[in-house]
């Protein structure tokens, strides 16, 4: 297979996606449209490969050599001879539909494009392409080098060669991977946890039990490692308002109407742990 990779957008998420990717022999290109956010970004990328290295699980040559494999520009041109490329820009439609007209543009004809969006249906943003068929969703989750999942989403169009070399470019990189066949807005995982923290935070805005009850029912209950408050907390509060306002929007589908409170808590500032506050105190 072959093994040039571009991320757009050197985020949380598309640094994770370069790191992983780099780690696993792809050339990678990173991309963002500031040198203080390719540096952030790289910057976080060493750390990790510090931490890795540090606790014996990469070797230091190795991180190294990884490391060098990655390039930071500020020029989407340098995507040009990308096998795969991956969108990890905000979650915005007319945010990616500018990255994904201009790339289709650029990248040659046999490259796949990839999104790596938690919410947005992958047809929507394939439509502004001249290929459609080889536009793809490839979800991987945060933090990107410890989580093992990645999901697949196959747009209206996508073709099985596109879903194929998707799903081989995932498991390089060691992620296992599940396979969306219907473009739904949510798709599967977010889908579940967006139901999911909407009736757990209906729960606590009706008084029913505590943040901490209502994760510790869901920890000890259901086995999950981590309740779906303190996953609101840990994703962003205004994050999964922003997806379930999204999946209500497209299925109208009631269990996904956030209730009053995430909204509040949003526009008082309280969106988790990058604030200190969420819906417990950090």
């Amino acid at each position: 297979m072959a093994r040039k990779l571009a991320v757009i957008g050197a985020g949380l998420m598309g640094s994770g996606i370069a790191q992983v990717s780099a780690q696993a022999g792809w050339d990678v290109v990173l991309r963002d449209v500031t040198d203080e956010a390719l540096r952030r970004g790289t910057d976080g990328i060493e750390a990790s490969y510090g931490k890795f290295v540090a606790k014996g699980k990469l070797a230091a040559d190795d991180a190294e050599a990884a490391l060098a494999r990655i390039t930071a520009t500020t020029d989407l041109e340098a995507a040009a001879d990308a096998d795969v490329v991956v969108e990890a820009v905000f979650e915005k439609l007319e945010v990616k539909h500018e990255i994904f007209r201009a790339l289709d543009k650029l990248v040659k004809d046999e490259a796949i494009l990839a999104s790596n969006t938690s919410a947005i249906p992958i047809t929507k943003i394939a439509a502004v392409t001249e290929r459609p068929e080889r536009v793809v969703g490839a979800h991987f989750f945060s933090p990107v080098p410890m989580m093992q999942l990645c999901e697949l989403v196959r747009g209206y169009k996508t073709s099985d060669e596109t879903l194929a070399t998707a799903r081989e470019f995932a498991e390089s990189t060691g992620k296992t991977c599940i396979v969306v066949n219907r473009d739904v807005a949510g798709f599967v995982t977010t889908r579940l946890i967006s139901a999911l923290v909407v009736e757990a935070a209906k729960l606590y805005e009706s008084g029913v039990a505590t943040a901490e009850d209502i994760d510790l029912a869901c920890k000890l209950g259901f086995g999950h490692a981590m309740g779906p408050l303190a996953t609101a907390d840990l994703t962003g509060v205004d994050i999964l308002l922003h997806a379930t306002g999204n999946i209500y929007t497209e299925s109208q589908d009631e269990k996904f109407a956030p209730p009053e409170l995430m909204r509040r808590m949003v526009d008082a500032g309280d969106i988790g742990r990058k604030s200190g506050q969420g819906f417990y105190k950090h």
